[in-house]
């Protein structure tokens, strides 16, 4: 028996007896260094792909199983991220949290979920208890002042979605082809008077898409006005109606899809026909807007690349923290687009 097979050998008795495989198994079991193993169970990417596999494949004959937070007494690190929630049952959220998962799962990191219920208060205290655990954070349609999250990213590497703050790294998505196909959409089917539907007086994605509509209506010969601020809720559509009757308007686009479903169950329970009285657009494109009676046009936001994107930077600054290498901003356009369905349709004359 060569010396090689005898480690083999060795690593694989090992796996028989009670105690827990170790990084030294894994190595001599793959025959590499235990420096190699550890490179490639926490940076995964950063060796030759061919050992890395053989690597992941000792470790799981071993049935070795990673324990984050003995790692980051060496190293610092947990291997986890913390993502923060404006609202855990929304569905605008689902596609994001996925995105982020395949990201964060690549890299070989967990990610810690909290939400805030649409607070500011309960969010700097949900951040409060998860950033001295994790890595870096991911703020998703933040409800912090732009003060209060300059102040994490000075303690954490830290992302935000929806949100432009000075200094601090954002994903958001380009608002502008979206809005104008649902622009020249309604304009085409005759719409001259618009609503925008506005989400939460603090919500910096309802100013930007409100400034966005206020900016480009008027060039297409339509006045618009807005209702609100409401809450982003099914509730928030539903209590708008009656100000959406008394504006006069033919159409409303509305912050998001949950309101603009609550706008069109609520419009239509008193009697007002969608899309033949009331056109109405949501934003976003969430799981379940095409379940609805008429199918709900919505402009459509890339949210899993959105989520995606985030914890990838999320993790070059937290490279960067490290050691020193640049984090690199992937700045390519992430855009929006108009879907439309039933509850869009020509003004009834």
């Amino acid at each position: 028996m060569t010396s090689e097979d005898a480690a083999v050998t060795e690593a694989r008795v090992s796996r028989r007896s009670k105690a827990p495989a170790t990084i030294y198994d894994i190595a001599k079991l793959a025959g590499v260094n235990p420096s190699t193993v550890s490179r490639a169970l926490s940076k995964p990417g950063r060796i030759n792909v061919k050992t890395e596999e053989r690597i992941h494949a000792a470790a799981k004959e071993l049935n070795y199983r990673l324990n984050p937070m003995a790692r980051a007494l060496p190293t610092g690190r947990t291997n986890t991220l913390g993502l923060l929630l404006a609202d855990i049952t929304n569905p605008m959220f689902f596609d994001v949290v996925r995105g982020a998962e395949r990201a964060a799962s690549r890299r070989g990191y967990t990610l810690i979920l909290s939400e805030s219920q649409e607070s500011g208060e309960r969010e700097a205290e949900a951040a409060e208890r998860v950033a001295p655990s994790v890595d870096g954070l991911v703020l998703v349609t933040t409800r912090l002042g732009d003060e209060q999250i300059r102040e994490l990213a000075e303690r954490k590497p830290l992302v935000v979605i929806n949100r432009k703050v000075d200094g601090i790294h954002g994903i958001i998505p380009d608002l502008g082809p979206g809005i104008d196909e649902a622009l020249a959409h309604l304009a085409e089917l005759g719409h001259t008077s618009l609503a925008f539907l506005s989400g939460p007086a603090n919500s910096w994605m309802s100013g930007a898409r409100w400034e966005a509509l206020m900016e480009r209506a008027p060039k297409l010969g339509m006045t618009i006005v807005e209702i609100g601020p409401g809450v982003p809720t099914l509730d928030g559509g539903t209590d708008a109606l009656s100000r959406v009757v008394a504006s006069g308007v033919t159409a409303v686009i509305a912050y998001n899809d949950l309101m603009a479903i609550g706008l069109m169950r609520a419009a239509q329970e008193q009697g007002i026909h969608v899309p033949g009285r009331l056109s109405i657009i949501g934003f976003d494109d969430i799981f379940g807007s095409d379940f609805t009676s008429p199918q709900l046009s919505t402009i459509r936001t890339p949210l899993g690349a959105i989520g995606e994107r985030a914890i990838r930077l999320t993790l070059e600054l937290i490279d960067e923290y490290a050691d020193g290498t640049p984090a690199r901003a992937d700045n390519s356009p992430l855009p929006t687009e108009l879907i439309v369905r039933g509850s869009t349709g020509p003004v009834l004359v």
